[in-house]
């Protein structure tokens, strides 16, 4: 999915949840420990949950005890970006969908090998496709 997604905030606030729209259009975040994702172990892929491109792969996917569902990679580096986030008195690397520019949370760099990153994503954010189902997006 490369071709990117363009709406006004009108059709975003229309297309999702009021939790979801100020998670991926307003830049929150969901209280740690209350994300649908946060403690699942289902085998599949994550998509945003904006546009359906997919972001992560649950053999990425570990308990970082965060709060958050944490990722070790992302399943393509072209299908987020990340940019430097200064709010709230800190410097963070935000990470958003490279398809429609959705906040999806934040990268570090206390992560497992083999890359050593723990992107650090709301549920919200998400929108999990299981293994098997044919829209799964996975790349082999």
């Amino acid at each position: 999915m490369s071709d990117k997604v363009r709406k006004t905030e009108a059709e975003w606030r229309e297309a999702l949840s009021p939790e979801a729209y100020h998670v991926l259009r307003e830049k929150g975040t969901e209280r740690a420990f209350t994300g649908e994702y946060e403690n699942f172990d289902e085998v599949g892929m994550y998509r945003c949950a904006a546009c359906g491109q997919p972001l992560f792969s649950s053999d990425a996917k570990y308990h970082s005890g965060s709060g958050w569902p944490s990722f070790w990679a992302p399943v393509l580096d072209e299908n987020v970006q990340t940019k430097t986030d200064r709010q709230l008195f800190m410097v963070r690397t935000e990470v958003l969908c490279s398809r429609c520019g959705s906040h999806l949370g934040h990268v570090f760099d206390d992560g497992p090998e083999p890359t050593g990153l723990r992107y650090c994503i709301n549920s919200v954010a998400l929108d999990f496709k299981p293994m098997g189902d044919e829209d799964s997006g996975k790349k082999s």
